[in-house]
């Protein structure tokens, strides 16, 4: 039930509207926005056979899911039935898949090449290392994809004993983390239809709205401002549940004054985005602004330590020093961040590298991370900021620009 407030709420930008009314003002934003192109992906494939020579890999097998996607522009999804590309660190691309799906798979394909078919009776195990075999490759270090579902790499290891197996992602991660100028055009793009799907969502709460209601809203207004498929996730949380970094299993309507926190995003050619925004409908308390100012703090000094060349593991420090001398914490301890400040993101919404103490892997050019050093206080509420930031040779450069205050959140 819809209370009327008025007068009440002291939240630039949140509450007033409707639904309908929202939905109405969003548009297309996807006008002029290009997928990677097949010489893209080409480079890619080059690039992972050039780290494939450099490391003694004789070839890999790149599973169904986004790295057969990053690697070939062929999108298909992981299931029970092995598909995938078999790389060879000289010489062609090739496909492995059961027979029945062959024409299919041909329809997505971007990058074409000779498709191995299994029955299903047959093994598909087996017949991965006998085209091997035919390629020339009967030993040295095979590399498995990483996503790879272990059936399959026991699979093959079962039928193939004088190879070395190998983590395919010393080839994967070190390709996918560095993004091409096309690639930040879309995660761009993705994060600025996000925003706007955030401002809308502000717009439309009042109290008794349900976390259901709101997560149908903002579905329906990520298809509007040009995702496909809508949301491609969406966490809503009111008043003490948003203190739970993921949620709760019973989540509570909205009432007066509580803290809202929306974390959303959609994908546009695969790319993803995922921005969280937290304010107030109502009237902010003193401790409400104390703790929304503490967690921007965390999230700038950890912006500001994103140099070329520093760990991750620095990004995360910084982050967790600006709330451990507020007295949160220690570490991941509760009340404080119980989890890493970021992540990256690409065509996996969590992927390589991230920004937490045991990553050390250096900061350089072409990566993406998300920005959230949440803040959790069980028992009152939680406190995440969350935008996302790409380095280059200067530093780093936010996709979307932090909250504005915690009575203007969207910087109206």
């Amino acid at each position: 039930m819809s209370v009327n407030t008025t007068g009440l709420i002291s939240t630039m930008g949140v509450g007033g509207s409707t639904p309908e009314q929202e939905l109405a003002k969003l548009s297309d934003m996807t006008q002029g926005v290009e997928g990677i192109s097949a010489q893209e992906y080409r480079a890619r494939i080059d690039k992972a056979q050039q780290l494939m020579r450099q490391q003694g890999i004789a070839a890999i097998y790149l599973n169904a899911g986004t790295n057969l996607y990053y690697f070939t522009g062929t999108r298909w999804y992981a299931s029970e039935r092995m598909v995938g590309a078999i790389l060879p660190a000289e010489g062609e691309l090739e496909y492995i898949a059961p027979a029945f799906e062959l024409d299919t798979l041909k329809g997505y394909m971007v990058i074409e090449g000779r498709v191995n078919c299994w029955h299903e009776d047959e093994s598909p195990y087996g017949l991965f290392v006998q085209r091997l075999g035919e390629l020339g490759i009967s030993q040295g270090k095979l590399a498995m994809d990483e996503s790879a579902a272990f059936f399959i790499f026991d699979g093959v290891r079962q039928l193939a004993p004088a190879f070395e197996f190998v983590n395919g992602k010393t080839v994967t991660a070190a390709c996918r983390m560095i993004k091409s100028e096309t690639e930040l055009a879309l995660l761009q793009r993705a994060k600025d239809m996000t925003l706007e799907v955030h401002k809308a969502a502000a717009r439309i709460l009042h109290e008794g709205i349900t976390v259901g209601e709101v997560e149908s809203f903002i579905h329906q207004a990520h298809k509007a401002v040009g995702a496909p498929a809508g949301s491609y996730f969406c966490i809503v949380l009111f008043g003490e549940d948003s203190a739970y970094p993921h949620g709760v299993k019973s989540p509570k309507a909205l009432e007066l004054n509580d803290t809202v926190l929306i974390d959303t995003g959609c994908q546009l050619h695969g790319y993803n985005s995922d921005i969280t925004r937290t304010y107030v409908y109502g009237t902010p308390s003193e401790r409400q602004r104390q703790l929304w100012q503490l967690e921007q703090d965390a999230q700038l000094a950890a912006f500001e330590a994103a140099k070329v060349g520093a760990p991750c593991s620095s990004v995360d420090r910084a982050a967790r020093d600006v709330l451990e001398q507020a007295g949160f914490g220690p570490g991941y301890d509760l009340p404080g961040l119980p989890h890493r400040t970021g992540h990256g993101i690409g065509l996996d919404i969590h992927e390589w590298p991230y920004l937490v103490l045991n990553d050390h892997t250096p900061l350089a050019p072409g990566m993406c991370f998300s920005n959230e050093p949440m803040l959790c206080v069980p028992g009152e509420f939680g406190v995440r900021h969350e935008d996302h930031f790409y380095m280059t040779q200067s530093g780093p450069k936010w996709f979307t620009q932090p909250a504005h205050s915690i009575d203007n959140p969207f910087g109206y």
